[in-house]
């Protein structure tokens, strides 16, 4: 028996998965119905404790082929967690990938209720320990930090494009999933992967045909570092930023960012097309979003949420970027918006425009 105490003051009782720890971190959900595999290697959820949405979890056990990156996430919650999984990709089952990994987490516990909380009350700290504490006031205090720089790599690594080479792309590594590197090699792209504490100079001095800016997790207004090269970089090459990139870039022209009550996570999330009218279903996991309020007259709102209305996507037509704040690399989720890698990929060939 364990138990998740959220922040409020709420306790939450059920059966210890994963591993054996008592850990600190920011509850969030997910609505996906499927992609738990993809959900526990983003390395997006750095410092937070998930709560699958979906009640049945591990169904299709662990297919390591799967993994979008190294685990970062702190916590891991489900109502049920299957451990005689069907899938003929199957290795192993969910509960040794969690203990391998060193991810507590609870099962048999009403996640249904844990969502409504977090959707009423906003995101907030929880731990997942054995016994209930008396005071409250580390899991109050918890704060997410140093999340890009503890998910980066920390050397460069280059990727063969598949087939004939068409262009060269760096890639920013703030937490890069690898479906993003996948998707420019099936487009022709070699991809040099670089670390996020990587000097723009040294990024140009590469001379890359286009720069893709990652997703990644954290707060954007922490990093300071990042968002001062992704200024000395825009205007020099073509530039397409995902997720946290979406959120940097708006910060190093001079846009804000700030806290959405509960972010959006999962592969059904609707964004509009501002140009087309038309509503894409989008993968996304992002707890912060641009106020485009703060880009007027700089950059161009191109997509937003259909639910909430935030902003979801910018152009920068006089700096040759565009960024959005879903996922086109989907894994997992829907794959509408891959439309976009050839975007990119025309504005490289000199085709097209932010």
């Amino acid at each position: 028996m364990a138990y998740l105490v959220l922040s409020n003051g709420r306790i939450f009782e059920g059966q210890r998965i994963g591993a054996p720890l008592n850990r600190i971190g920011e509850l969030v959900f997910t609505t996906g119905m499927e992609g738990y595999l993809e959900t526990l290697t983003d390395p997006s959820y750095y410092g937070q404790i998930v709560t699958q949405s979906f009640p049945l979890i591990g169904n299709y056990g662990v297919i390591e082929e799967d993994f979008e990156g190294a685990s970062a996430l702190f916590g891991y919650i489900v109502r049920e967690l299957c451990n005689d999984p069907s899938n003929f990709r199957s290795q192993y089952v969910l509960n040794e990938f969690l203990t391998a990994r060193g991810i507590p987490g609870l099962c048999g516990v009403d996640t249904r209720e844990i969502v409504r909380v977090t959707r009423e009350e906003g995101v907030m700290n929880a731990m997942i320990c054995d016994e209930v504490p008396g005071d409250l006031s580390a899991v109050r205090s918890f704060v997410v930090r140093d999340a890009v720089s503890s998910v980066t790599g920390r050397a460069p690594r280059v990727f063969p494009a598949q087939g004939p080479k068409r262009f060269s792309v760096a890639l920013m590594d703030y937490g890069a999933k690898r479906n993003i590197i996948r998707s420019l090699q099936q487009r022709g792209c070699q991809v040099t992967l670089f670390p996020a504490d990587t000097a723009a100079e040294t990024v140009l001095a590469a001379d890359p045909d286009g720069i893709m800016l990652s997703n990644g997790p954290g707060d954007p207004a922490e990093c300071v570092f990042q968002v001062a090269q992704i200024r000395r970089l825009l205007g020099q090459k073509p530039i397409f930023g995902i997720c946290l990139g979406h959120q940097l870039t708006a910060l190093a022209l001079g846009g804000r960012t700030y806290k959405l009550k509960y972010g959006h996570r999962g592969g059904n999330q609707p964004v509009r097309d501002l140009a087309t009218g038309r509503t894409w279903i989008t993968s996304q996991n992002h707890g912060y979003a641009v106020q485009p309020d703060s880009l007027r007259g700089v950059g161009v709102l191109s997509f937003v949420n259909a639910n909430d209305g935030s902003c979801e996507g910018l152009s920068y037509p006089d700096q040759r970027c565009f960024t959005v704040q879903f996922h086109p690399e989907a894994a997992s989720g829907p794959r509408d918006t891959g439309f976009l890698f050839d975007a990119f990929m025309d504005m490289m060939g000199g085709k097209g425009n932010a």
